[in-house]
């Protein structure tokens, strides 16, 4: 941008040089206006070359251009604005091809420790032909360091508002990965007996968009699986019992469940899909 030239900077005053001195400028910018005195109401003489000074020139303001139609673009730091995200409502059936195709949805893989939950929960997104991302809870929640509350360690107030704590942040962060486009698959130990702190708490923090489904193998494999584990992802074998106990409260919930006791991990996640294309068609009752 040009800016107006203004007068003239003054020249540096020496000692004993000041605006009202001996030193003053030498050289004084002419009055403004036509010229007075006797005479002047003749103008100006001829051939001077003088014009009569008009009036300033005004600088309009320039209207700021439309913004293009499409996405936002990006300015010059990266930065791109993303739509909000919001509750996540009910996914679009896909077409009838088999499986989920290219619906974006959000899905609670729920299931005891040893089930294969993260296993299959990463493959399945990994092996989907559209942007799906998976949110372990289990992840988020040991993004605690200092002050971490292991729930082995005694159940209480503060590993429980941890565990409300992570889910939230994974709430919101599927709902702004669906907002953009982007499928996820959550996975937690969501125990039947206490509806309004798991299925209620994902409902709230997700919405009714939500699509759950229950892994659980049997007990054999369940304690097989979990003895590979090792920190305190490993738990002991009476705790293992007790939740995989715990978890068969959801048979007759109406929520569908797999038993993967003889599946792999891919025919597992094959499995999942076709269970979560029925769910999108006819959701369940939760």
């Amino acid at each position: 941008m040009q800016h107006a030239v203004g007068a003239p900077l003054p020249p540096p005053q020496g000692p004993g040089q000041g605006p009202d001195g001996p030193g003053a400028w030498a050289h004084q910018a002419p009055p403004a206006g036509p010229p007075t005195g006797p005479g002047s109401a003749q103008g100006p003489p001829p051939g001077t070359g003088y014009t009569p000074p008009g009036p300033p020139p005004q600088h309009l303001p320039v209207p700021a251009p439309a913004p293009p139609a499409g996405p936002p673009p990006a300015d010059a730091t990266g930065h791109v604005r993303l739509p909000p995200g919001g509750p996540v409502p009910m996914p679009v059936p896909p077409p009838a091809e088999g499986g989920t195709g290219a619906a974006t949805l959000a899905v609670l893989l729920i299931g005891p420790a040893g089930a294969g939950k993260t296993t299959v929960a990463r493959h399945w997104a990994r092996s989907r032909r559209v942007p799906t991302a998976h949110i372990s809870l289990d992840d988020v929640r040991e993004w605690v360091c200092s002050g971490f509350a292991d729930p082995q360690a005694g159940w209480n107030d503060h590993s429980e508002a941890q565990y409300r704590l992570a889910r939230r942040t994974c709430g919101f962060a599927a709902r702004n990965f669906l907002a953009n486009g982007i499928s996820c698959i959550l996975d937690d130990a969501v125990f039947p007996d206490r509806p309004v702190v798991g299925l209620g708490g994902w409902k709230r923090h997700v919405g009714p968009g939500l699509l759950p489904v229950v892994l659980l193998p049997g007990l054999e494999v369940v304690l097989e699986r979990n003895a590979e584990r090792s920190g305190n992802r490993r738990l002991a074998d009476e705790e293992v019992a007790g939740i995989h106990g715990r978890m068969a409260g959801w048979y007759g919930s109406g929520l569908p469940i797999i038993d993967n006791s003889a599946y792999d991990v891919e025919t597992t996640a094959r499995v999942l899909d076709d269970v979560l294309a029925r769910s999108i068609a006819s959701p369940p009752s939760w």
